[in-house]
């Protein structure tokens, strides 16, 4: 029997993530469906058929201009009324990597304020693109998707990951808000100084990943659907098989929440 629950997982040129995110979704019990961005463009109302709305990871249009710059202008200027009253019903939204990146543009995470965008995602540190595992720690259990989670050991793969503030105060305002949900920690759990490469990017207050304020819109730069299997992990062979594998948590918080 099919599940009640369905995910819509956005395409888009460039976008090479979409198979094993909706992949994982099925695995942790709903139905997923492959949506091209310009069918959603022609027929908003399509939105309307799912619980769950997915941005992949990938390189929408080639990153030609700007990691997720392209994807995010269509979805801010045609679209943006239409996810804001997506998540006002109560349903979720979940941006992974170049997904994160779009959610940031569109300013469906942190709105705009009179001075622009109070964060945006840049250029890692190392000036190049970063490919490893790293640790993490939920900040906020606030947060549908990180419902129960405290550690998590998945892979990043990205250039334009480092999660910047304008200043100060609006990293305050995040943090204030319970809008930080997930943070970059060393491999033994541990917070405070996090240099490179337990933070692959330099992301300001080692942000990994934030949510609005309803906990039901969450971006996130690692990737929990490269981590739904055990055998996955890196070291499985040397360590031993863990009973789950730590980036299917997310996928079956967010199914639940509909259960």
């Amino acid at each position: 029997m099919q599940s009640k629950v369905k995910v819509l997982v956005l395409r888009s040129p460039g976008t090479n993530c979409d198979a094993e995110t909706a992949l994982a979704f099925q695995q942790a019990g709903a139905t997923t469906e492959f949506v091209h961005i310009n069918r959603l463009l022609e027929s908003p109302q399509l939105i309307d058929e799912y619980q769950i709305m997915c941005f992949p990871g990938g390189f929408s249009y080639g990153d030609d201009i700007g990691a997720g710059r392209i994807l995010a202008s269509q979805v801010g200027h045609f679209l943006f009324q239409t996810v804001s009253s997506f998540r006002d019903a109560g349903k979720l939204v979940l941006g992974i990597c170049n997904g994160f990146q779009v959610l940031i543009k569109t300013g469906l995470l942190v709105p705009p304020d009179e001075s622009g965008f109070p964060v945006t995602l840049t250029w890692n540190d190392s000036g190049r693109y970063t490919c490893r595992w790293v640790t993490l720690r939920s900040a906020n259990n606030n947060c549908v998707f990180l419902r129960d989670i405290d550690l998590l050991y998945l892979p990043v793969a990205h250039a334009e990951g480092r999660f910047v503030t304008r200043d100060e105060k609006a990293l305050a305002r995040l943090i204030d808000g319970k809008c930080v949900a997930l943070r970059y920690v060393n491999p033994d759990g541990s917070n405070g100084t996090v240099p490179f490469p337990a933070n692959p990017n330099g992301s300001d207050n080692n942000i990994a990943g934030i949510c609005d304020s309803t906990g039901h819109v969450f971006g996130l730069m690692p990737h929990p659907e490269r981590h739904m299997h055990p055998t996955q992990h890196p070291r499985w062979t040397r360590e031993g098989l863990a009973e789950t594998a730590d980036g299917f948590k997310l996928f079956q918080n967010a199914v639940a929440h509909f259960a």
